[in-house]
């Protein structure tokens, strides 16, 4: 067998040829998965009994995590293989040794690169997984104990110096790691799961996934869309998709590509919009696709995603989902199989149907000057959807995310930039007094300094530029500034402020945005 590292190839460019492999459907000349196994692998995992390897047979992941140790194997041991081989291994082992829905489930923000999500893991998790990396990345393998406690052995051979890091000097983490984290782990993410060998009997086909797709979603900074994606077969799990959809403002969302289906459910996709490739990750389970899908070069440049096959009857959305008292305003519902008359609860008055399709159902409405304040549930015919806001008034305005990491990089080069991208939320008050959502408002934006430090170093000066307008904040470049004290980087701590108008009155909300070096390790999980 063949063990050498790729010319010229950092850990963090196989991960993105690694990311690439993953959206990318298997040619017609693919070797078997079994024969692949035996001549590239079966060198370092000894053969046991019914046809497994040693450490591989024990253990499942996401697509993801299957590519990040095959990466692994070729950055850290040398490993040669080709692109070719390497898609088949992860098509094979993901679909064989891979996690049935409900264990992805909670944790799928990893996967859909919501780079600032707060995890929520217990404490004893948080301090000795998630110093380092996502506790979601832990949460999307699954082990028994003997292979829990080799995971533990390996981060101290191949980081011998890791328990005198920051990180881990506050305690004894190696013996912390094997004597509570291992049993921990192995009851917490086993091997063995009745939730896996489950799915694998009533996983369904994928042809069930051809056909058209009625499909909304949102983009913070340029707002609701919503379309058709078309689905066509070619090949063995593998298809060919075109995109035609539309944002509210009418500038289209419309483009073509491919995806492939790991796991049964695993869909994951290159689809080019408007000349930018964006990946999908979506969770495609009978006739409903959720996930988020964003740009190849910028995964903070997302959009959530929610679909349902035409032919079923689903209501997706509500655009825009709010509405003020004593106001008329057109909202949109977005879905598949919409027929029969729109209800929007009381004190909403359907003034007019503008357009009626068993996709989309565009109308006119008007809430009573006296609606209640809170949220009404939305019904066509029998189906329940997403609830519509009325309000009097908004009560406080939430910037969202709440927290947020931004980096510096260079423009064109190989670590580009990384935008903060925000949404204004108004909350209002319901008849009860209890806090409820409105909705994603328009709103005027801009940064300041978050403490007296960021003041002194004027951050806001150097850190890079908000979008008033549109609430994207663009970093400054890389590298030392002249211009700075002591010629430091354009680094910075940044206050989010976003000014809502409600009727002539402006309402603020805060959030904090870190502007921090360049990310140069980017693994499919981070």
């Amino acid at each position: 067998m063949k063990r050498r590292i790729r010319s010229g190839m950092s850990a963090s460019l196989l991960a993105v040829a690694a990311c690439v492999a993953l959206h990318s459907p298997h040619s017609l000349a693919a070797r078997d998965a079994q024969t692949v196994l035996k001549e590239t692998c079966q060198g370092c995992h000894t053969p046991e009994a019914d046809n497994a390897l040693s450490r591989i047979s024990h253990q499942r992941k996401t697509p993801e995590g299957w590519l990040m140790s095959i990466a692994r194997m070729q950055t850290m041991h040398g490993l040669q293989i080709s692109d070719e081989d390497r898609r088949t291994l992860v098509k094979y082992l993901a679909d064989t040794q891979g996690l049935a829905p409900s264990e992805t489930d909670g944790v799928r923000y990893a996967l859909e690169r919501r780079l600032n999500t707060a995890e929520k893991f217990d404490e004893q998790t948080s301090q000795m997984c998630g110093r380092c990396h996502s506790g979601a990345r832990v949460a999307l393998q699954r082990r028994p104990a003997q292979e829990w406690e080799r995971l533990v052995n390996f981060h101290l051979g191949q980081w011998p110096s890791l328990e005198y890091q920051a990180l881990a000097r506050d305690r004894d983490w190696f013996d912390i790691a094997r004597k509570d984290m291992v049993p921990l782990l192995a009851k917490r993410y086993p091997l063995d799961n009745p939730a896996w060998k489950k799915w694998q009997s009533v996983a369904p086909k994928s042809d069930a996934l051809v056909g058209d797709w009625s499909f909304s979603g949102h983009f913070p900074g340029k707002g609701e869309l919503a379309g058709v994606m078309s689905v066509s077969a070619d090949g063995s799990d593998t298809f060919k998709v075109s995109v035609k959809g539309q944002y509210a403002d009418g500038t289209p969302f419309n483009g073509d590509g491919s995806a492939i289906l790991y796991t049964g459910y695993e869909w994951r996709g290159n689809v080019t919009i408007d000349g930018v490739t964006m990946r999908q990750v979506f969770a495609a389970q009978g006739n409903a696709m959720q996930g988020r899908m964003f740009e190849a070069e910028h995964d903070e440049r997302g959009l959530d995603f929610v679909a349902a096959k035409q032919g079923s009857a689903r209501l997706l959305a509500v655009q825009p989902g709010y509405l003020k008292a004593g106001s008329e305003s057109e909202v949109t519902l977005v879905g598949s199989g919409l027929s029969g008359k729109p209800n929007f609860g009381k004190g909403v008055e359907v003034l007019e149907v503008i357009e009626q399709s068993p996709q989309r159902i565009k109308v006119k409405l008007k809430a009573a000057a006296n609606a209640q304040p809170g949220l009404r549930v939305v019904t066509v015919g029998t189906l329940k959807g997403p609830s519509l806001s009325v309000y009097n008034q908004i009560a406080e305005v939430k910037v969202v995310p709440e927290f947020s990491v931004a980096r510096i990089g260079e423009g064109g080069g190989s670590t580009p930039k990384v935008q903060g991208r925000f949404d204004a939320e108004a909350w209002g008050k319901g008849a009860d007094g209890k806090p409820y959502r409105i909705g994603v408002f328009p709103a005027q934006w801009k940064v300041e300094a978050f403490d007296d430090r960021a003041r002194e170093d004027e951050d806001v000066k150097f850190a890079g530029t908000m979008q008033a307008d549109a609430g994207v904040f663009t970093p400054g470049d890389a590298g030392p500034n002249p211009a700075r004290k002591m010629s430091t980087n354009n680094a910075g701590n940044l206050k989010v402020i976003a000014a809502v108008d409600d009727a002539g009155k402006s309402l603020t909300g805060e959030g904090h945005m870190i502007v921090t070096v360049q990310r140069w390790n980017n693994p499919p999980i981070p």
